[in-house]
This record gives structure tokens, C-alpha cells and sequence, in this order.
């Protein structure tokens, strides 16, 4: 199939930098990585819509990892959890990193309860609420940060003749997101999405205040003490695996709020700490959901993550469309609910770029999977 039938990817941050990544791994296979963690934010009533109850939210993570690695399965030991609306994007992943045979693995960066399949285990813990000013412990965040280091060079060597595509599951991690930003200085108010077709900024918003004040960070904090004072263990996890698998292959950061987040933490603690990094290798996917919500107009966040680059990363997103689903799970994301996670619009741009999918096609694969 030609480039041009393929699904379509939308560019926005910096357009130059995301053509060259684009073209660079273009008929590459990549290695997909889902890094999952638990921070209790999630908790919190009517902060997420990423499964109906706080309890739902407490094993969304190990369903979603779960459904990812086995696909699905007669009698799953955390089935997938009931959303507001929807049907959770670990169906998208899986159907289509499924068709092309991409490689799938997980990673714990801090569950709070053992996950039911196989994963690479980073020994983190999950994280207090954003709102106690204390996170996660600084030892511990260093710590998380190192071995996700070592694991992340590692990867980048295994994985030079493609890229690897780092993405998350992590309920409440766009309160965390708009934490860290605005912990690190960087204003994303009401540039932060989330699982509701409405995007719920105050509380957030109010969270992260509380959460930051009683954190007393001075001014000008290592990123290494705004994340563990407001952040989540993914979030430490994969802004050490990005920086050091980048000196040796692609990093494509499957999410939206999230990994714009994780690319500012990654971005800011490589600048303090003088790391050995490639910027040009990293960029950040999502979906065309999120970037089309016009209650929180992430698709202008690229451009306020750093200080001194009026553009940003390269930030993609997948022109998915089911707008002409017949599983009424899926078109509800043409209405704002869901919208990302998983390494959804990730894993669409690399079906795009790696499978040459067409969106029928890529669309009939996925209501195969859906309607199981």
C-alpha cells in the first residue's frame, strides 16, 4: 500500500523535527512497551472516567495490561473495567499491534497489586495522592529513576535496527500530568486532557494547588523533588528510559497529556543533571481525540514545554475515525469519551508507519477484536 492511503498522521510541536522522525522510521518495526503504575489520585470521585468507581480504578491498569499481553480470554483474572462510556483503548492497542506482530511487554514501575502477566519489574511503588505534596519518596523516585535508566539503555542497544514505543496506564495520571508541568513551571492549565468528553480542569487544577503547596518546593526545584513531591512512578520511569534509550534508537512516547508531561520531566532533569541524551530521536503520539478536544487544546502544550524552543517535541497524532463503527463501544470516542491510553494513537501511527493500514481496514480489525 502507498504512504499516502495509510492512516493519516497529524503533526504538531515542532512539524520539521516530527517529518524527519516520520521518515527516519518509516518500514521500521518497533518493540512496544506499556508501562503501568498506580498513584491514589485515582481514588479520588469523578477525578477519572477511566473505569465507573474508585474500586474499578484501583485494577484498571492490571485489566489493561492484562487484555494487552493475552488478548482476549474466556476467564481473565481482572477483566476490562466498566468506563463511563466506551470500551477501554487497550482494545485498539491490541488489535492492531496484534495484526502486525509487533512485540508486546510490560513494564511495573509501581503497582499496587502484583499484575496477573509476565513484566519487567522496575521494583517501584505506587504513589500517595498528588494532593499530599508527597508523592513518592526522593530515595525512591532516584532509585526508580536509575534502573529505568539501565533498562532504557538497554532497550535502545536491543532495538537500534527499530524504535521503541513507550506508553502507559497509569488512572489519574493527567492530574499528575498537570502537576509536574506546573511544578516544573510550565503553564498547562486547561491544556490537559482527560477521560471525560468534558474536560474536568478545576478539580484538577485544585488538586495540583493543594498538592503544591504543601510540598513548599523552592524555586527552580531538581525535577527529580516536583515529581516526587506531585507525580506518579510511570512518569519517573519512562523519562529515564526515553533519555537513555534515545542515544541509540527512536523513542516514540505513546500518550497525549501524559507523555508531554513525561517529556518535559525527561527534558528538564537531563538539562540539570547534564545527561548523555538525543532529543531529535524522541517524539510523542497520540490519538486525533485528544488533540481535537476542544475542552483542553492539548495540541497548543508542545509549544510551552520548553523555554527556549518556541515549537516543543514533534507530538503526532493518529486521524483514527469510527465515526461509521458499528460497535456502539467505539463510536463513542467520536463523542470525547476515552480518547487515549494504552499506547492507542501509538500504536496507529506505527500501523500506519511500519503496516501501511488503511483507517477501514484498521477500523475492521478493531471491531473484530471489540465484538470478540
Amino acid at each position: 500500500m502507498g504512504h499516502t492511503e495509510a492512516i493519516p498522521i497529524l503533526c504538531y510541536g515542532d512539524s520539521q523535527r516530527g517529518s524527519a522522525w516520520l521518515n527516519a522510521y518509516r518500514g521500521k518495526k518497533p518493540h512496544f512497551f506499556c508501562v503501568v503504575a498506580f498513584t491514589e489520585t485515582a481514588l479520588i470521585p469523578g477525578i477519572s472516567a477511566a473505569g465507573a468507581t474508585p474500586s474499578d480504578r484501583r485494577t484498571t491498569a492490571l485489566a489493561d495490561l492484562e487484555f494487552l499481553i493475552n488478548g482476549p480470554r474466556p476467564d481473565p483474572r481482572y477483566p476490562l473495567p466498566p468506563l463511563t462510556a466506551g470500551v477501554s483503548p487497550a482494545v485498539i492497542s491490541r488489535a492492531l499491534l496484534s495484526q502486525l506482530e509487533i512485540p508486546i511487554q510490560g513494564i511495573n514501575a509501581g503497582l499496587a497489586i502484583a499484575p496477573t502477566v509476565h513484566c519487567i519489574d522496575l521494583k517501584g511503588q505506587p504513589a500517595r495522592c498528588l494532593s499530599t505534596g508527597a508523592a513518592m519518596d526522593r530515595d525512591a523516585v532516584q532509585e526508580l529513576f536509575n534502573r529505568a535508566w539501565a533498562l532504557g539503555d538497554a532497550l535502545g542497544r536491543e532495538n537500534r535496527d527499530g524504535y521503541v514505543i513507550l506508553s502507559e496506564c497509569v488512572v489519574g495520571g493527567t492530574s499528575t500530568a498537570l502537576a509536574v508541568l506546573l511544578g516544573l513551571g510550565i503553564n498547562g492549565n486547561g491544556l490537559v486532557n482527560s477521560s471525560h468528553s468534558q474536560c474536568n480542569h478545576q478539580q484538577k487544577l485544585a488538586l495540583v494547588r493543594q498538592g503544591l503547596e504543601r510540598a513548599q518546593l523552592p524555586n527552580q526545584a531538581h525535577p527529580r523533588d516536583v515529581v516526587a513531591a506531585v507525580g506518579d512512578p510511570m512518569q519517573v520511569a519512562v523519562a529515564a528510559m526515553a533519555l537513555a534509550a534515545s542515544a541509540h534508537t527512536g523513542v516514540l512516547l505513546g500518550g497525549g497529556t501524559q507523555m508531554l508531561a513525561v517529556y518535559a520531566l525527561a527534558h528538564c532533569w537531563a538539562t540539570w543533571d547534564q545527561l548523555n541524551w538525543n532529543p531529535g530521536a524522541i517524539a510523542v503520539g497520540t490519538t486525533r481525540w485528544v488533540t481535537a478536544d476542544a475542552s483542553a487544546k492539548t495540541h497548543q502544550l508542545p509549544q510551552r514545554l520548553i523555554s527556549n524552543d518556541p515549537n516543543g517535541p514533534p507530538f503526532f497524532a493518529a486521524d483514527l475515525n469510527f465515526s461509521t463503527a458499528t460497535v456502539p463501544a467505539l463510536q463513542v470516542y467520536e463523542k470525547g469519551f476515552v480518547k487515549e491510553g494504552v499506547g492507542a494513537g501509538a500504536s496507529a501511527i506505527a500501523a500506519s508507519l511500519y503496516g501501511g493500514l488503511i483507517p477501514k481496514d484498521a477500523l475492521n480489525i478493531i471491531e473484530r477484536l471489540a465484538t470478540g
